[in-house]
């Protein structure tokens, strides 16, 4: 049993996507091609956005966009310690500070409530310049924007949402990479709409944020191939991945609602054996993972290790919550900092989940557990 199936997904596109490869191959523009900007009005229409910049991966999707609001040295950005380190550590590489936010029990997202206290803990203290939040769609479930939206514009704040998880979620009907001034998606394989290979992209309705991705893209660069306007990033798109994309968006509404169909059978099956994911009313899930939790960090490993032993794969999305890794050792948190993520941390794990998942495996899934 696969964790996630993208052999069995690409025999379902398999003439497709060799089609628009040869295209590719062709023309012979790998970097930047015709296919580009073909997926970029395509994802920027599917999420109900102006603009979308296709780029090179999704760490730079959230590198781009900080860059263009000028964050750096003695800015705070306010944003979940339980999640991938890519979130925290584009902030860090600006010279900015990120401070965590600890999540909420139910959804692992941002908490609004402590995201609020948080902030007015930076103000009081005024080491730091309050810029920006950016919340991530944890698992493929968007965060809950109506409320930091509202924390936004009460203190000022830049928001940028983090769906590199989330794509194909939405709340009320609005698309993930829609929510705040910018939002950044990933197209790693694994996640709900993945490429061969890396990908990312960046969604914004401002005019002049859209023209300064641009050319941070491409090296900073302005009207003219060596005439720099900015410090930039080598953050182009491969055309072939481009191509790959834009035949996997054929099939990707159909996948989200496969996903759903597997959520909703595991957490029929699983129902009292496990605690399973909670998905507030109105949103929808992309299910990038499913996530469960477990009795304990013993129960856990129990259950890994049997469901091992009949060759099914699972992970732990995330055994240590980034405020306890060494890289942000110099930050000063310690343990008990942010209670639920170091719960949630050693409890936690994922299942197989893809839209060709068959209820059979389900089954055995739920009958091991």
């Amino acid at each position: 049993m696969q964790f996630i199936d993208l052999k069995k997904q690409y025999k379902e596109i398999e003439i497709d996507v060799n089609e628009r490869i040869q295209k590719v191959l062709n023309h012979g523009k790998y970097i930047m091609g015709p296919e580009i900007k073909e997926l970029e009005e395509k994802l920027a229409e599917y999420v109900g956005r102006k603009y979308c910049v296709c780029c090179s991966s999704g760490t730079d999707a959230l590198l781009m966009p900080l860059m263009t609001w000028g964050i750096g040295t003695g800015d705070a950005v306010f944003t979940t310690p339980f999640t991938f380190i890519a979130t925290a550590e584009v902030i860090s590489l600006l010279g900015a500070t990120p401070v965590f936010v600890d999540i909420d029990p139910c959804t692992y997202n941002i908490n609004p409530e402590a995201l609020e206290k948080e902030v007015k803990k930076v103000i009081d203290k005024g080491e730091l310049t309050p810029k920006a939040i950016l919340p991530v769609d944890l698992f493929g479930l968007p965060a809950d924007y109506l409320a930091i939206e509202s924390i936004a514009k009460k203190y000022s704040l830049l928001v940028l949402e983090d769906a590199a998880q989330g794509f194909g979620g939405s709340i009320n009907g609005k698309k993930a990479c829609s929510f705040g001034e910018a939002a950044s998606t990933s197209f790693f394989p694994a996640k709900p709409l993945g490429c061969y290979g890396d990908g990312g992209a960046v969604f914004t309705d401002d005019d002049d944020m859209y023209q300064k991705l641009i050319s941070v893209r491409v090296h900073g660069q302005s009207t003219d191939k060596y005439e720099n306007a900015r410090i930039g990033l080598n953050a182009r798109m491969d055309s072939i991945q481009a191509a790959i994309l834009l035949a996997k968006m054929t099939i990707f509404n159909n996948e989200v609602l496969q996903r759903n169909k597997v959520a909703e059978l595991y957490t029929k099956k699983l129902m009292g054996k496990v605690e399973t994911p909670t998905i507030p009313d109105g949103y929808i899930s992309a299910w990038a993972q499913y996530s469960v939790l477990a009795e304990s960090g013993k129960h856990r490993e129990e259950i890994q290790s049997k469901l091992k032993e009949q060759e099914i794969p699972t992970a732990i999305y995330y055994p240590k919550p980034l405020h306890l890794q060494s890289a942000y050792k110099y930050l000063n948190y310690t343990d008990g900092d942010f209670p639920i993520s170091e719960a949630v941390s050693k409890r936690i794990f994922s299942l197989p989940m893809h839209p060709y998942l068959e209820e059979e495996d389900i089954d055995k899934i739920a009958e091991i557990v």
